[in-house]
């Protein structure tokens, strides 16, 4: 699940705020955009500016979306050969750095979990009422798995080690879709925004009052939306990962929708959400992913170690417990 956001806005195409600021939004991926532009449209046209953002998020929607068959991301899925695939550049790009993350997250982070994420009811096929069995999750560990998928961006093609190898972007995608039309806006000559897509965020500049924008996260709670914390951000980009509204119970246990493509199978930590910020929303989406899978020990040592900015909200008995890298205490210091 993700952060949140300006929900009372997102029925309307455009619309004038205070201090003259601008928002356009409207639909892709299965989810919202919203761009707000606190110093107006200056010399720009909204609804050729509102078509622009579209036709960059058509343009990934195309590469990206499991759900149209002529997508790069489906032609690759429904391609059973080891061979190398041709290519466009810039999806070879977004396959080469997803495996990046793989590679930086010891597997934590990894697109090819799609087939196990089925498996236990959290895909297109629907819920289950049962954990599936061992033999079942070991038969999709043997085509899952990061080190099985190759990007060669030179010719640029990707390939398979096993034919029935699969891949999902989902939990990259809205972070890639937020930079591209972030780039649109800065080619635009655009110094101050906000760009959502799905609840990622990518932010320049100021707010409409000249201060850093003030981000609402939320409370990891089932049953209600309200936030939890503020920060405070410029020039920089945030995603939120959170396992607390979809889950499946059998026997008394709840299985989470997070799937650890190492073992197989649902995580079982107390981690309910985990707050990224990186200068790249693609990066900050992977890796908020990556540390929910990781767990509150793994995750917040992974992250001190590489230097991340993350906050961590954990279930306690007592409510929620949160736990911050130095780097994140940053952007709640509003002064």
């Amino acid at each position: 699940m993700r952060t949140a956001l300006l929900i009372a806005m997102l029925a309307l195409a455009a619309c004038a705020g205070d201090h003259g600021s601008v928002e356009l939004v409207g639909s892709t991926m299965g989810t919202q955009f919203n761009v707000k532009l606190p110093n107006g449209l200056g010399e720009h046209d909204a609804l050729a500016l509102k078509q622009a953002i579209e036709a960059v998020l058509d343009d990934d929607e195309a590469q990206m979306s499991t759900y149209l068959r002529d997508s790069d991301i489906s032609r690759f899925n429904i391609n059973r050969t080891a061979e190398w695939q041709g290519v466009e550049l810039s999806f070879c790009e977004k396959v080469a750095q997803s495996l990046a993350i793989s590679e930086q997250s010891g597997g934590a982070f990894d697109i090819t979990v799609g087939p196990l994420v089925n498996l236990w009811g959290f895909g297109p096929g629907g819920m289950v009422d049962e954990p599936p069995s061992d033999d079942a999750i070991a038969a999709l560990m043997d085509i899952t798995g990061f080190e099985k998928l190759h990007a060669d961006c030179s010719r640029p093609a990707v390939k398979k080690d096993v034919g029935d190898l699969m891949i999902d972007m989902s939990a990259i995608g809205k972070g890639f879709a937020a930079d591209r039309v972030a780039a649109l806006l800065v080619s635009l000559d655009f110094d101050s925004f906000l760009v959502e897509v799905g609840g990622e965020l990518n932010i320049r500049g100021m707010n409409a009052r000249g201060k850093p924008w003030a981000i609402g996260i939320e409370a990891p709670l089932p049953n209600a939306r309200k936030p939890h914390a503020v920060v405070h951000l410029t020039d920089t980009a945030l995603a939120t990962s959170g396992d607390y509204r979809n889950f499946f119970e059998a026997d008394g246990k709840l299985y989470s929708h997070t799937i650890d493509t190492r073992t197989g199978r649902p995580v079982t930590h107390t981690l309910a959400s985990v707050t990224v910020v990186d200068e790249k929303g693609w990066r900050a989406d992977a890796l908020a992913t990556a540390l929910l899978v990781m767990g509150p020990e793994e995750g917040m040592a992974f992250a001190e170690r590489e230097g991340m900015a993350v906050l961590m909200l954990l279930r306690t008995d007592d409510g929620i417990e949160e736990r911050q890298t130095a780097a994140f205490n940053a952007y709640r210091d509003i002064s």
